[in-house]
């Protein structure tokens, strides 16, 4: 059966001679593994420029129960992504972006709520001037809202340790060693009035952002299933 519905690329990769698996998060069917035929040629329904991660799509796909690999019968770019592909921040962001959001969503994730979320993210990436380097520290924490594991800020101050593991603010150290320390918590606690609209505001530097981005991974791994290293993450952490 044919469906239509709108889609954002998480990965491409070579599967055979003639056919590639692209990975999308779909706002009908959640992540979906599809059998894309590889280019040949201009005149290709399916030039490998539509399906570079974080490309917004409208598709036509056709779904069959208990099939591995979905497939799709047509696929339109909603909008260019010129700063995406272009900014090297934005390049480096979205090969971080796109890496996460692979290793974090599964196949039973479907949720529209969402789709929303990482959709505007991608617009408001491709139109962000000001505080790009923080654009990744906003994400990934409004990302655990849409996930069911937002971090219960309640409680939260100075000298307080962040215990990872139950997701709170605690002024003891846990009896184990998933915590952030004071310094670390400290961070964490003034990421959460972080959003896309003020994260130009937040001087941070390197060491910080990166320090920010190593408690959240750790975080996400404590409470998502099978979410393993990112190759991505050592250029991520060249951003100035």
């Amino acid at each position: 059966m044919l469906h239509k519905t709108e889609g954002i690329v998480l990965s491409t990769f070579p599967y055979s001679d003639t056919y590639s698996i692209t990975q999308l998060f779909t706002r009908g069917f959640g992540r979906v593994s599809y059998l894309l035929p590889r280019s040949r040629g201009r005149k290709s329904k399916f030039t490998p420029s539509l399906f570079t991660p974080l490309t917004i799509l409208w598709l036509e796909v056709e779904h069959k129960p208990l099939r591995d690999l979905q497939r799709i019968r047509d696929a339109v770019r909603q909008f260019p992504l010129y700063d995406i592909n272009s900014h090297m921040t934005k390049i480096s962001l979205t090969f971080f972006l796109s890496e996460l959001l692979t290793r974090l969503l599964h196949e039973s994730d479907h949720n529209e709520l969402l789709f929303d979320y990482l959709k505007n993210s991608v617009e408001t990436l491709e139109a962000t001037e000001k505080g790009v380097a923080n654009f990744h520290l906003a994400f990934m924490l409004g990302l655990t809202r849409f996930m069911g594991i937002y971090p219960n800020m309640e409680g939260a101050g100075r000298n307080h340790f962040f215990d990872l593991m139950n997701g709170e603010f605690t002024r003891h150290v846990p009896l184990h060693t998933h915590y952030l320390n004071r310094e670390q918590s400290a961070y964490l606690f003034l990421l959460q009035r972080m959003h896309y609209g003020n994260m130009h505001l937040f001087r941070l530097s390197r060491s910080q952002r990166n320090l920010i981005v190593d408690s959240l991974l750790e975080y996400f791994r404590l409470h998502t299933y099978d979410f393993p290293p990112l190759k991505s993450l050592d250029v991520l952490r060249e951003l100035g």
